[in-house]
C-alpha cells in the first residue's frame, strides 16, 4: 500500500521537525513543510498531499483556519488542525472550514496516528459519495456539453457552471487535472482521457500528455511549445500530439 503523503503546518521550527519525524516514525511521507499560511496554499496545490496538519496560530498575515478555506476552495483535500488553544471562538471560527480533526498540542504519536487515519478513511468514503454523484450527473450531462457549450465543475461543495469558451488551458497533476480560466483554476479528481472525451475535439485539442488547450486561445506556435492568449504562460508540445495540432489548426 502507498504510503500517505502529509504536508505539515507550523511556524514553530522546532515543533514541525518534531512532528516531522514522529509521521516519518509511524510509516507516512512528508511531502513539504511549511511556517505561513501563504506557503501552506502554495504547497498544497503543488503537491496535493493526501492530508494537511495545520496549526491554527501560524505568524504572518494568514492564520491556518483562512489558509484551510483558502485550500478548501480548490482542493479536496482533508485538513486536521493542531492548536494548544480550545476555546470556544476558535473552535467556531475553524469549524466554517469543515476540518477532519482537532488535536490539542501537546499530542502524542498516537494521536496523529488515529487522527489521521480517522480522517483518511472519512475523506475516502466522502469522495466514494463524491463520485457516485458525479457519474450519475455525468451521465445527464456528458451528451450535452458540447451542444450547449458548458461543463458543471465542483468548487467548494458547490456545482459550478463553466462556459467552454471561458476555459483557456487543462492541465494534468498526479491524480487530479486543473482547469484553468483568465481569472480562476478549479482541481477536479478526474484524468486527462476523460476530460477529453467530455470536451469533444472541436474546440479543444490536446498538445501534450499534461495539457489541453482551447483552440482559439492559441496566440503563437513555435516548436516545441506554444502560447496563449492573455495568459503569461508558455504550454509544451509533445511530439506525439504535433500532428493532430497541425490538423486541427487552420493553416494558411
Amino acid at each position: 500500500m502507498a504510503k500517505i503523503n502529509v504536508l505539515v503546518v507550523e511556524d514553530e521550527s522546532i515543533v514541525s521537525k518534531d512532528i516531522q519525524h514522529s509521521l516519518k516514525k509511524l510509516g507516512y511521507s512528508v511531502v513539504g513543510a511549511a511556517s505561513t499560511g501563504e506557503k501552506a496554499i502554495e504547497l498544497a496545490t503543488s503537491t496535493l498531499p493526501d492530508i494537511i496538519l495545520m496549526d491554527i496560530m501560524l505568524k504572518g498575515d494568514m492564520n491556518g483556519i483562512e489558509a484551510a478555506d483558502e485550500i478548501r476552495k480548490t482542493c479536496s483535500i482533508p485538513v486536521i488542525f493542531l492548536t494548544a488553544y480550545a476555546d470556544e471562538s476558535t473552535l467556531s471560527k475553524a469549524k466554517i472550514t469543515e476540518p477532519y480533526g482537532y488535536i490539542l498540542k501537546p499530542f502524542k504519536e498516537i494521536d496523529l496516528h488515529t487522527s489521521i487515519e480517522m480522517a483518511i478513511y472519512k475523506h475516502g468514503r466522502e469522495q466514494e459519495v463524491v463520485k457516485e454523484r458525479d457519474l450519475l450527473y455525468t451521465l445527464v450531462t456528458n451528451q450535452e456539453t458540447k451542444k450547449n457549450g458548458y461543463i458543471f465543475v465542483k468548487s467548494n461543495s458547490k456545482l459550478i457552471k463553466l462556459k467552454n469558451k471561458e476555459i483557456y488551458y487543462i492541465e494534468a497533476l498526479k491524480d487530479y487535472v486543473v482547469i484553468h480560466t483568465i481569472e480562476s483554476r478549479y482541481t477536479i479528481h478526474s484524468t486527462m482521457k476523460d476530460i477529453e472525451r467530455k470536451m469533444g475535439k472541436e474546440e479543444f485539442v490536446r498538445i501534450h500528455r499534461s495539457f489541453i488547450v482551447r483552440l482559439d486561445k492559441i496566440a503563437t506556435i513555435e516548436y516545441p511549445n506554444l502560447t496563449l492568449e492573455d495568459i503569461d504562460k508558455l504550454i509544451p508540445i509533445g511530439g506525439s500530439y504535433r500532428d493532430d495540432l497541425n490538423n486541427q489548426i487552420k493553416l494558411v
